[in-house]
């Protein structure tokens, strides 16, 4: 493998504003997960039982048979919890996305005739509450089609979101293939949502949250009362919207489920959040669908230059020039394990540097070599690389007064008799006085410390250069 797929690089350092409606600073959106009859169980068509987000500590499936108290458990969600969170919700005029497994809604009319009632956004969690990690591509492909058909039917109306949860590595394409969502939610990695090129298209991508997340309340080191929970949400906001004042506004997730923090001696602590918002200006609180149409209005899909896509002829066209006369540099950068984290000028001054750095000393005289003497006779006959001539008149030196041309052929001649290579800075960092002046001090230095800071100097104007092109 010499393409890595995983991206590291995302917005970077400086992500976009969001620019939310009306100047918010933070989008706070909730998500409710009704799972309760779509989850493991032998009723179902599964092998085993449910063993997982429940009261039950340790609790492990059961082969071929029904678990009674995993049942009443999850059944508690469907008849009380879904309730309590839709009183609070709607209490509070705070429309919310429904992530519904669609044999779980199918199994809950009255519960999803609330919902939409309430003008809450219901996107479909999967045909059913199961872990699709060892699903091979097709059985999990047939299972999106029937969850968006039966979704549709239950529903009245197709799902525009997608989020599985328990996900396989091919889940966000194979859902991105369907063509059907405005988002799909099955990563964790960014505060804000963004355009993945998957399927031979454009998919939104918003991504969810373990984090802020009422699971924790059964998982080994999660939330051991309503005063933590409580604790890391408004802690986490305190911290988004203190970005958001800065001008780079964020989106928080909230991830719920009925039968965890429906709970009485839970929801009280999601109370206290959403009153403790409401205190703040410039909190908008919408549904998913709202963010994903937003996104899409606001900040469209661009395409920018895919380095880790190219072909092997068309990198080495556009970087074999970065290094002065180098091109074996980008064919051998090429061959690294480059990926969307090279999608940058970091990136693939990264690689190129690397080849670079790992090279012999011949071959890394070969490459100081390459380069012209500064406002040298390459330079007088019009015989440089366009970078070079780019960045010699970038510090003017296209247009020495003849004393001065008359200085550099001198300095020219006596830093290659002493070193054996051609006095390299990066021009475009200094003007004419200052190209002169470290020329002057560095002709005396040992020829040892001269190939390193002329190293140094190499790689500097191949990022500039970078910089420039990219």
């Amino acid at each position: 493998m010499n393409r890595y797929p995983r991206d590291f690089q995302g917005y970077g350092p400086t992500p976009p504003d969001a620019q939310w409606p009306g100047g918010a600073r933070i989008a706070v959106q909730f998500v409710v997960n009704y799972e309760e009859g779509g989850e493991n169980n032998i009723l179902h068509g599964d092998a085993a039982s449910e063993a997982f987000l429940s009261e039950i500590v340790g609790a492990a499936p059961w082969p071929g048979q029904r678990h009674w108290n995993m049942e009443s458990i999850y059944d508690y969600g469907a008849r009380a919890g879904f309730w309590r969170l839709h009183r609070l919700f709607t209490g509070a005029d705070i429309p919310v996305t429904v992530y519904g497994v669609a044999s779980a809604l199918a199994r809950s009319p009255q519960q999803v005739e609330a919902m939409k009632d309430a003008d809450w956004e219901i996107a479909s969690h999967g045909l059913k509450w199961i872990d699709y990690k060892d699903h091979n591509a097709e059985t999990e492909s047939a299972d999106i089609a029937e969850a968006i058909r039966l979704h549709t039917e239950v529903v009245g109306e197709a799902p525009r979101g997608w989020y599985t949860g328990r996900s396989s590595v091919n889940t966000v394409a194979l859902a991105a293939e369907t063509g059907a969502f405005d988002y799909i939610s099955d990563t964790y990695d960014d505060d804000l949502p963004y355009w993945m090129q998957v399927a031979g298209g454009d998919q939104l991508i918003i991504p969810y949250t373990l984090d802020c997340n009422d699971m924790r309340f059964a998982t080994p080191q999660g939330f051991n009362s309503g005063d933590q929970f409580y604790a890391y949400l408004r802690d986490t906001f305190d911290a988004l919207y203190a970005e958001g004042c800065d001008g780079a506004a964020k989106m928080m997730s909230v991830g719920l489920h009925c039968r965890l923090v429906g709970r009485p001696g839970r929801v009280q602590a999601l109370k206290r959040f959403i009153d403790y918002i409401k205190g703040f200006e410039g909190v908008w609180t919408p549904r998913r669908i709202d963010i994903a149409d937003h996104w899409r209005a606001t900040h469209p899909p661009k395409h920018p230059l895919r380095i880790d896509q190219m072909s092997r002829a068309g990198f080495v066209e556009k970087f074999g020039g970065v290094f002065e006369h180098s091109a074996w540099i980008a064919e051998r950068a090429f061959d690294l394990e480059l990926g969307p984290a090279h999608n940058s000028v970091a990136g693939i001054h990264n690689a190129l540097a690397r080849m670079f750095r790992s090279v012999s000393h011949g071959e890394r005289l070969g490459v100081l070599t390459a380069h012209p003497d500064l406002a040298g006779k390459l330079a007088a006959a019009k015989r440089l690389t366009a970078e070079s001539t780019a960045e010699q008149g970038s510090a003017g030196l296209d247009a020495l007064t003849d004393a001065e041309r008359a200085k550099f052929t001198e300095l020219n001649g006596a830093y290659v008799a002493k070193h054996g290579f051609p006095f390299i800075i990066a021009v475009k960092d200094h003007d004419k006085d200052g190209i002169l002046r470290h020329f002057e001090a560095r002709i005396s230095n040992d020829t040892q410390t001269e190939f390193e800071t002329a190293c140094a100097q190499v790689e500097r104007i191949a990022r500039l250069r970078l910089e420039t092109m990219l």
